[in-house]
């Protein structure tokens, strides 16, 4: 009798107090975001947002009784996290430290010289603008079979998939940003008889910052997602779309959301890195001051 009432109370009281608690958390973060001045109060709001995200997740998959199949909680995923640590360790090597950071280096770099070489060369937009945008409609899934069959089963058929995938939004960065530079400033290079290198980049270059940085923060979670997607259709015994993939078919979901959890955080912290570097390379642009 004493155990059906204390469940009894504990149905009563619950959505209350987490209704309470929902205020207390938006109250918290609204007075975190409210603080002005200082350059950690975006970090600092977004990470108290996620560790609110984190704090209702775990009550109410306990309390509701979730099965961990449909959604584990926090505290299993990080418990498994823990016990697998070389296993996920391996499989950030495999796939961010080989095919991502290779893939995107890559396909940045191709990027950004058949741009120049488009702005140098006006006519060959004609031909090369368009096959490169065939790159962009090409579908992930049909292409990472194909890759896997050219290139076999290890890293380099992931690399050439993430370069497959990051060429296009660099190329159309990169060229818009060549065409940011002032009509002003232009006639005043040709002025003064500058070559086209000296132009590039004492003046076009810089203007492009902005926008090159852009493709930079873009493709490095298109690179991530389509390493992962890649490993899919084919990979060795690591990597993590090898491990969601398998402890997917295992029903082993705790692990499944580790591998997660350590692409999302991958993702985020090569975000941040982009954007400190983009402070630094371009202070002086209005778009980076303001921000």
């Amino acid at each position: 009798m004493s155990e059906t009432v204390e469940a009894g109370a504990l149905s009563v009281w619950f959505w209350p107090g987490i209704l309470l608690l929902a205020v207390a958390a938006i109250y918290s973060v609204i007075r975190v975001a409210a603080i002005d001045g200082k350059r950690w109060v975006g970090m600092a709001t977004a990470g108290l947002f996620g560790v609110w995200v984190v704090v209702f997740w775990e009550i109410l998959v306990r309390a509701l009784d979730v099965p961990r199949v449909l959604l584990p909680a926090p505290s299993l995923i990080l418990n498994s996290m823990a016990e697998h640590a070389p296993k996920l360790w391996g499989d950030f090597l495999q796939t961010v430290g080989k095919a991502v950071l290779i893939g995107w280096t890559l396909g940045c770099g191709l990027g950004f010289a058949v741009a120049v070489a488009i702005d140098r060369m006006p006519f060959l937009q004609r031909g090369l603008l368009p096959v490169a945008s065939l790159t962009s409609a090409i579908p992930l899934v049909g292409v990472a079979p194909i890759a896997v069959m050219w290139f076999g089963f290890e890293w380099p058929s992931k690399a050439a998939v993430v370069v497959l995938m990051t060429f296009f939004p660099m190329l159309v960065s990169t060229l818009a940003g060549l065409k940011a530079a002032g009509k002003l400033e232009r006639e005043l290079m040709y002025s003064y008889a500058a070559s086209y290198p000296r132009t590039l980049l004492a003046l076009r270059l810089p203007a492009a910052l902005p926008f090159i940085f852009g493709a930079l923060k873009v493709n490095a979670t298109l690179a991530l997602i389509g390493a992962i997607v890649a490993e899919f259709f084919g990979s060795p015994t690591s990597g993590l779309g090898f491990r969601i993939s398998t402890e997917a078919s295992r029903m082993n979901m705790p692990l499944v959301w580790g591998a997660i959890v350590v692409a999302a955080v991958t993702g985020s912290v090569a975000y941040a890195v982009l954007v400190a570097l983009e402070r630094r390379a371009a202070f002086w642009h209005p778009s980076v001051r303001e921000g």
